[in-house]
């Protein structure tokens, strides 16, 4: 039941708690606000940095080099290009030092559109950062996978960037986290600072239930099964895939997809996805980044290599628009990135090409 804010804010608790991680800082993530995203309220390890991305990566560098576990944050995607040169010394370090020094540090920021963020608050980021070898890229896409990718985060010695789709921070999960409350009320009233009065003194009280629940890294999740095609998402676009699967099944006319949510992006598992290609002979895949090098043209040749002579159809992509940024305006949104309207007229082109 919690949402994907509150699912990353429980398991930073049980980070700091259980996994010796030692700080959790970037732009307003201490208190009072505890993040944009209210994503660190209540947490013990935060911190407020200077405004500077630059700073923070290069902080939560120095940090888990002298041997502290760092969970950084950049406020909003859009603003860490700066900061590609000391990502990609973040992600070499173990390579070039032989293996003889790790780089145990998370590095966590909102992606994508869905909020009218307008130009600078609507970047997606996982083409980019799947590109920057050393690190893994997560982007959960439910509350559930959003505490256990995190939890995984943590647990690993080298970087893990750890993607957070914007639209789906205040969205409830329908499965609970290990440990939670049952009563999404009684969850908010324990964990969720009071809206209004002075937060000085307020103090969470975080379910004493709370597990090392991992959602282990390189791992996708078949959300739905079927055979007229599969369908490959993460993050805000997979609820839409499953939701178009859902409907066009119910029409009755045999359209049955498998929806394959990636959870991880790199490592990427190509087992589970080459599986279900095999077996559809169709694939479809969907995220809003830009459809110029977008990552789902890596996913796709991926694919081709492995399952060629599966295939029933060519495989296509269904990304973003290639425009240099989103309107703030919603119709220019709406344009500019995939509608379910359109995800289902894919799936149906898909299912249908001969």
């Amino acid at each position: 039941m919690a949402t994907i804010a509150q699912a990353i804010r429980m398991a930073l608790h049980y980070g700091e708690t259980n996994l010796g991680v030692t700080d959790i800082f970037g732009e307003d993530v201490g208190a009072p606000l505890g993040g944009v995203f209210t994503a660190t309220q209540g947490l013990e390890t935060t911190w407020n940095s200077p405004l500077d991305e630059r700073g923070i990566i290069g902080y939560a560098m120095g940090i888990a080099m002298a041997g502290g576990k760092p969970v950084a944050e950049i406020q909003f995607c859009d603003y860490i290009f700066n900061t590609i040169d000391l990502l990609k010394l973040a992600g070499n370090t173990y390579w070039s030092s032989y293996g003889t020094y790790n780089m145990p540090m998370v590095v966590m920021t909102p992606v994508g559109s869905g909020i009218h963020g307008s130009i600078y608050h609507s970047h997606s980021f996982e083409s980019m950062a799947t590109h920057i070898p050393g690190w893994k890229i997560v982007c959960p896409s439910n509350a559930v996978d959003a505490y256990g990718l995190m939890i995984a985060a943590i647990k690993d010695p080298n970087p893990v960037m750890y993607l957070k789709p914007k639209a789906l921070m205040r969205a409830p999960s329908e499965e609970l986290i290990p440990g939670e409350p049952t009563d999404f009320n009684e969850l908010n009233a324990m964990i969720n600072a009071p809206v209004k009065g002075d937060r000085a003194a307020w103090k969470p009280r975080w379910p004493e239930g709370l597990t090392d629940y991992t959602v282990e890294l390189g791992k996708a999740k078949v959300m739905r099964e079927g055979t007229a095609g599969t369908v490959i998402s993460y993050g805000r676009m997979l609820p839409i895939c499953v939701k178009a699967a859902d409907e066009l099944r119910a029409e009755g006319n045999g359209l049955a997809f498998d929806v394959i949510d990636l959870r991880t992006l790199y490592p990427l598992d190509l087992d589970t996805i080459t599986a279900s290609v095999e077996k559809t002979g169709r694939v479809l895949i969907v995220n809003e980044d830009t459809e110029v090098t977008n990552y789902g043209e890596h996913v796709m040749r991926k694919l081709i290599d492995k399952c060629f002579y599966h295939l029933e159809a060519p495989p296509t992509l269904l990304a973003g628009a290639d425009v240099p940024g989103i309107g703030i305006s919603p119709l220019l949104e709406d344009a500019s990135v995939p509608q379910p309207e359109e995800i289902k007229q894919a799936m149906r082109r898909l299912a249908q090409e001969r």
